[in-house]
């Protein structure tokens, strides 16, 4: 990892979706490898801030619309009907990166699964001058795999770190981490802490 050129990505490590008080927590919808991330990434984000590499937090968010209703895609609703008025709204709690993590460098709202959709993201990335992007994150299936298919056609070096994101399931996150290896490199927290050293 190059500090002038290279960004670590924490794709939706926010509190509506990791704390028990967030709107999944309330939900019930946990996973346990999804609520360790903050834990095992606290090292890894430590060590590239010391190096001053840039840290990007993408954020999901529902954006309100008419009284406050939040604008929520059609297949969402259906996978997750339990989301409502204030989850995810921009500036809240629930929308920030998790404490553990924060302070990002640079933080981007995101409204569907790729970060690159409808957002700021590219044109942050080409004026901070980054070629590389490490990815950690949730859900590995759904954000990370889209925003990384999304930066390997816009021509950035990617790099998943494999033991850095989850899926609601074991079997889910390897898939999608297998599938991922024709347009990433994957590497392991220990490997990209280490090439920080």
């Amino acid at each position: 990892m190059k500090p002038q050129t290279g960004a670590l990505i924490l794709g939706d490590l926010q509190n509506d979706f990791l704390h028990p008080e967030g709107a999944y927590g309330r939900a019930g919808q946990r996973n346990p490898a999804i609520a360790a991330l903050p834990e095992k990434l606290t090292p890894l984000v430590r060590a590239a801030r010391m190096r001053g590499v840039l840290i990007v937090a993408t954020l999901f968010t529902l954006v309100p619309g008419r009284d406050d209703e939040p604008i929520i895609s059609p297949h969402l609703k259906t996978l997750r009907p339990f989301l409502a008025k204030g989850d995810f709204a921009p500036g809240s709690w629930g929308q920030r990166l998790v404490d553990a993590l924060a302070p990002a460098n640079i933080e981007v709202e995101k409204i569907a699964y790729s970060a690159f959709h409808a957002s700021r993201l590219e044109w942050v990335l080409r004026k901070c001058g980054i070629e590389q992007l490490y990815f950690a994150g949730i859900v590995t299936n759904g954000g990370v795999a889209s925003t990384v298919r999304d930066a390997h056609v816009r021509e950035f070096d990617c790099t998943v770190i494999e033991d850095a994101c989850a899926a609601f399931s074991d079997q889910l996150h390897r898939c999608a981490i297998d599938d991922l290896r024709s347009v990433a490199k994957i590497r392991t927290i220990a490997e990209i802490t280490g090439a920080l050293a």
